[in-house]
Parts: structure tokens; sequence; C-alpha cells
């Protein structure tokens, strides 16, 4: 087994690793760049359609190549980062990342930038797992790990929020390419930070890296994610392009599976996914991001269709989810310490669910104060599920395997934003339509179309004009208010069967006196000094040896990792 770090990184380990929140900072402006991407193209597609004229299928392509290329190379890229180098796999998807923004910004055809961003998608499978995995390494200590991944959350809702206000100034100001050339000079200082204050690890090297199992993986997911996605674009479920990839998709995941569990040397222990705090914490990602996104995608067009926000407007509207997710994130590791993680994912559902709830009051007309502290609770209830889901995952997994997992956690991320919009579009539609279905003075054909969107109905009512028109408009608000608070029903529920699934994980925070693997070493407990020698970890002042840590209840004596439920 070979667990390698530089010999700048050992320096630092041998003094107390008194640079690690310098990597945190490196890696988190990393996330800080890839969630961006992921939402900063959405206020520019006006703007790139009016230049390139691309065709309907083009302008989706452009738009879901990112995030689909993305979720479905994270198995590939996290495992592979364990064998040949964490911090290799991340210097190129720096360099890649770079390149590909720059064809992006530059591109005069929709196949060009197609192309581009589904470069971009390769480079962001590279550089996700590759953050966590290295924060796995960096903070060997749960209780720091538990405050670098507070942070390290906090900036991923930091990015994703403010995509699009960034975007909206850009190209308001510039031209819809400056979305992507931002990442140019921002990629040229970070790839030389990196290069000198990152450390190198890998996990378990031995055997030779299964090529054919990553294609398999990689394959599974893409036709899982494309799916699940048209099946959020309205596509009926049962129709070959949406039923034809998720079958592929399943089925080859779940040879997938089947290989690894034969081979000696596999890409992903599935012994993980025995362990019940990891399999929770993946569910419980995985539910966190399905309301999150959906409600998210529903509480825009509230706020811009009904209300009538400007797209600043419901930016601005939105900032107290976000400050309340960064709040969250910040905190995260004291209240994980103090409640543990079966209080703290559970209670963090519950409040979500309470917030959902409470925004089931919104009806035709603003109330700012209900909104504001609706989206806060929404905001810190899901942003504490999933650090400490993040969290509660990530300490399960050995270090050796800290790239499998951080993949698994991202594609859960993926995955379950994916489903939060075909699932809770689903309800929605098929709350919405019947409110149109028989809308005094409008033809049946009108009807039909304005059931597809609010959006739509709004440019049915338009044409019809006069009494007909305004008919279909009222009705049509009336039937995405309703739609809307059936939707927040199902979300509470989704939430409340996400609460009682955090029963599973333990009741504290598992603290060992000695990490498992500590940052580098090839001793659990033990740092490599620079002459090779063996070092005790530090826990106190410079020089004291390292006193274990009593644990106080039945549940603290488990080894970490155990995931064993408590009495």
């Amino acid at each position: 087994m070979s667990r390698t770090i530089t010999a700048r990184a050992r320096e630092r380990a041998a003094d107390g690793g008194t640079n690690r929140w310098v990597v945190l900072v490196v890696l988190c402006v990393s996330l800080l760049l890839v969630a961006l991407d992921a939402t900063i193209l959405h206020v520019a597609v006006p703007s790139l359609t009016e230049d390139l004229r691309p065709s309907s299928t083009a302008l989706l392509w452009i738009v879901d190549a990112y995030p689909l290329v993305c979720a479905s190379l994270l198995i590939l890229f996290g495992t592979l980062g364990d064998r040949v180098g964490r911090r290799r796999v991340l210097l190129l998807g720096y360099a890649l990342f770079g390149v590909a923004s720059a064809i992006a910004a530059l591109a005069t055809e929709p196949g060009v930038l197609i192309a581009a961003r589904a470069l971009l998608g390769v480079g962001g499978a590279m550089i996700m797992p590759a953050t966590l995995s290295i924060l796995r390494t960096v903070f060997p200590d749960r209780r720091e790990r538990a405050t670098a991944i507070g942070i390290w959350t906090a900036v991923a809702a930091v990015g994703a929020a403010t995509g699009p206000v960034l975007g909206g100034f850009l190209v308001e100001h510039y031209w819809w390419g400056s979305v992507f050339l931002i990442n140019i000079p921002l990629m040229a200082l970070i790839l030389p930070l990196g290069r000198r204050l990152l450390p190198e690890s890998r996990g378990d090297s031995d055997g030779p890296w299964d090529v054919l199992g990553a294609l398999m993986a990689a394959a599974g997911v893409l036709g899982c994610v494309l799916g699940v996605k048209r099946a959020g674009a309205g596509e009926p479920l049962l129709a070959l392009p949406t039923a034809g990839p998720l079958l592929v998709g399943a089925a080859l995941l779940v040879l997938f599976v089947r290989r690894q569990k034969r081979r000696p040397h596999p890409l992903i222990d599935m012994r993980l996914f025995s362990r019940a705090a990891f399999t929770t914490s993946v569910g419980c990602i995985v539910i966190g991001m399905l309301a999150l996104v959906g409600l998210e995608l529903i509480a825009v067009q509230y706020l811009q269709l009904v209300l009538g926000l400007s797209p600043l407007e419901t930016g601005l509207r939105l900032l107290p989810l976000t400050f309340a997710a960064m709040a969250a994130g910040a905190t995260g590791s004291y209240t994980l310490r103090r409640i543990g993680p079966r209080r703290m994912v559970g209670w963090g559902f519950v409040l979500t669910a309470a917030a959902v709830l409470l925004l089931t009051f919104m009806g035709q007309h603003d109330r700012p104060l209900l909104l504001t502290v609706g989206f806060v609770l929404l905001g810190f209830g899901l942003q504490t599920t999933l650090f400490s889901a993040y969290e509660s995952m990530l300490s399960e997994a050995p270090q050796r395997s800290a790239g499998g997992a951080a993949a698994i956690g991202e594609t859960s991320y993926q995955l379950g934003a994916g489903m939060g919009i075909a699932l809770l579009g689903s309800v929605m539609n098929a709350a919405y339509a019947p409110g149109l279905a028989s809308v005094p003075g409008v033809p049946t054909e009108a009807s039909s179309a304005a059931s597809n969107s609010l959006g739509e109905a709004y440019k049915v009512a338009d044409q019809l004009g006069g009494t007909a028109g305004t008919a279909l408009h009222q009705a049509a608000r009336h039937a995405f208010v309703d739609g809307l608070h059936v939707t927040l029903c199902v979300s509470a529920v989704l939430l409340l069967v996400g609460a009682l699934m955090a029963r599973r994980l333990p009741r504290v925070m598992e603290c060992p006196a000695e990490p498992e693997e500590s940052y580098g070493s090839p001793e659990a407990g033990e740092l490599p000094a620079v002459d090779g020698s063996h070092a005790a970890i530090p826990s106190g002042a410079p020089g004291k040896p390292a006193e274990p840590r009593v644990p106080a209840t039945r549940e603290a004596i488990e080894p970490a990792g155990s995931g064993r439920p408590a009495h």
C-alpha cells in the first residue's frame, strides 16, 4: 500500500500542519470556480442565443453538456486520483478548465460551445472529488475536518447562489463570453499556487486500475442522469428517449457493482455500503439536494412569474437563503460536536420541512417577511443537513478510499439535483394542469398549450386578449399557486422521510485518540518526519505527547466507521 506526500508537505506536517488552512483556501477557491460555472451560464442564454442562433436541441446541449459530463465522470476521476495521485488529477483539472473556458468564451459556433462545455465538465469532474479527498487527507483530526468541511460546503453554496448574479452583471456590461473568460485569470493564479501548496496523496495503489469498470460507471451514471433530466423536462417517463437511458444506465451500474465485488482490487470498496452511517449519509445527500434544487426552481418561477419580480430582484430575495447556508456551514463543526450526526441531520431535515410548510402560506400577493423567514430556515436547515451528511460520509471512508468516497458523494449530489427537478417538477405539472382544463371562453387548444407551464400560459393569454385572455391569465396564476402548495407538501414529506433515515447515523461525533490514517503517514497516529523517522501527532502544545480522548458514552467507544446504531 502506498501513501505518499511531497517533501514540502512533509515539512508542514512535521511542524504540526500549520499551513493546512492555506491548503483549505486553495481547495475552496477550486470549488468556487466549479460551482460558479454550474449556474453562471443561465442568465447568458438569451444573449448567446441571439448571437450564435443555436437550434433548440443545440441550446439544450449547451446548457446540459457541463452537468451531464461532470456527473458521469466523477467516479472515474475520483478513483483515478486514488491511484495516480489526487494532486496530479486536480492540477490537470485546473489546466483543462482554463483551456476549455477560453474555447467557450471565443466560440463562434454552437458545436464549438457544446464541445467546450463538455471539456469544462471533464475538468470539473477532475476537480470536485479531488478537493474533498485532499481535504480528507490534510485534516486527519475529525474535529478540525468538520470545521474544514463546513467552510467547504458554505463556499459551494456561495458559488451556486452568486453565479446568476455575477453572470447577469457580466452579460449586461460586456458580452456572454465574459462569463467563461473570468475563469482564465483565476486558473492562471490557482494552478501555480496549487502546485506549490497542495500535498500529493494516494490511496491503495496495489493492482491495476480497472479501466473497463471506470467506463461502465461513467456510462451508467450518464444514462441515469440523462434519463432523469429528460423526465424533469416534461417528457413521458415511459417514452424511449427517457426510459431507454434510465434502463441502460441502471443496468450498467448493477453490472459495475457486481464487477467491483468480484475484483481483488476494486475501484470502489463496496464494503463501504455495508456501513449504515455511510449509506445513510449518501441517501441524506440525495434527499437534501432533491428538495433544494426542486424548491429553488419553483421559487424562482413564483417570484418572477407570479409576483412579477425582475431577475435581479429575484436574486436579492434568495440572498437570505445563501446567507443562512453560510452561517450553517460556519457553525456546523461546533453544532456537530455538541449534538452529534444523528440529531444534526435529523433536526436539519425537520427544520427544513417546517420551512417548506411555512412557505405554503405564499399566495397571489407578495409577503416579503414570510418569504425571508422561510428562505432563512430553508437555507440553514438544508445546509446543516448536507454538511453533517458529507462529514459523516467522508469520516466513514478510510483515507485510502477518500477519492472514491468523495466521488460517490458528489455523484449523489448531482443525482439528487436531477431527481429534484424531475420529481418535484412532475408533481408541480400534475397539480397545475387540471386548473386550466375548463377556463370559460378559452378554446381547448389554448388551454392545452397553457397547461405546459405558467410562462407559456401568459403567452397564450396575451395572444387571446380580451376577456378570455384575462380569464386564462388569472386561472394560470391560481393554478400555479395551488400546484406550488401541493409540491411543497410533497417536499415536506420527503424531508421527514430523510429525518427518519437519519436515525441510522451515530448518536455522537466519534473522535478516536489517533486518526485512522494521518496526513500522509504509513502508520496510524504517526507523521513522517523529514528524515524518515516517525513522530507522534501533537494534540496540545508543541512538544507534548498526544493524550487519548476518553469517550463519554457507549456510542463513542465504537471505532470510527462502525456506523452501529445506538441503543
